[in-house]
């Protein structure tokens, strides 16, 4: 299941056309691909995560973002609760600062993202990935940390480069399609293992 949303800097979002270039591509024959786009906006998130969530039964939600200063594809290991102090694309910024009152400052994805990284950067795929502990503080970790919450750790959160510094939309949808099943592989791998989802 993959979401994605826009930044207004951007002129073609990067995020987007890669995940719609991954529509096209898809999965395989046995993966049901959803494909959602959430606004830059912190209500939005709260609004429409909740129901993308009960709505599909997702094993797993990808969120795709883009970074103007991402140069490779950039695989978030966690997302945070406090921090929020940047308005969004309504000039909305949450009071409390944070996603959820009273809730664990960082959780973390049930996907080792190092793992997966290895993996895809093993495979001769020619499009460099990377780990990040720090999805940034603004909407792409507000939503990451919404989902986690919401999928008890059953998503992920890649942040790619702008289009052309230095990836095609092509490469884009080819390197998340290797990352996605990655983690498929790895979900399916550890089922019935226990994770700690939330820092001790």
């Amino acid at each position: 299941f993959e979401h994605e949303f826009p930044f207004g800097e951007h002129a073609v979002n990067a995020s987007w056309v890669a995940v719609q270039e991954l529509q096209k591509l898809g999965l395989g024959h046995d993966i049901n691909l959803h494909v959602a786009e959430v606004p830059v906006e912190y209500q939005a998130v709260q609004s429409l995560l909740p129901s993308l969530w009960t709505q599909h039964l997702p094993q797993l939600v990808v969120h795709v973002g883009v970074s103007g200063m991402a140069t490779t594809v950039t695989l978030e290991q966690c997302g945070h609760n406090q921090g929020y102090m940047r308005p969004d694309n309504c000039s909305f910024c949450p009071k409390s600062c944070c996603c959820l009152e009273g809730g664990p400052d960082c959780i973390h994805s049930v996907i080792d993202m190092d793992a997966v990284c290895k993996r895809v950067n093993s495979s001769g795929l020619g499009v460099s990935v990377s780990v990040s502990k720090d999805a940034g503080r603004y909407l792409c970790d507000y939503t990451y940390y919404t989902s986690l919450f919401l999928g008890e750790g059953r998503s992920a959160f890649v942040h790619v480069p702008p289009l052309g510094k230095p990836y095609s939309a092509e490469q884009l949808a080819q390197a998340l399609r290797a990352v996605i099943l990655e983690m498929l592989e790895l979900m399916e791998h550890n089922k019935g293992k226990n994770h700690c989802l939330h820092d001790q």
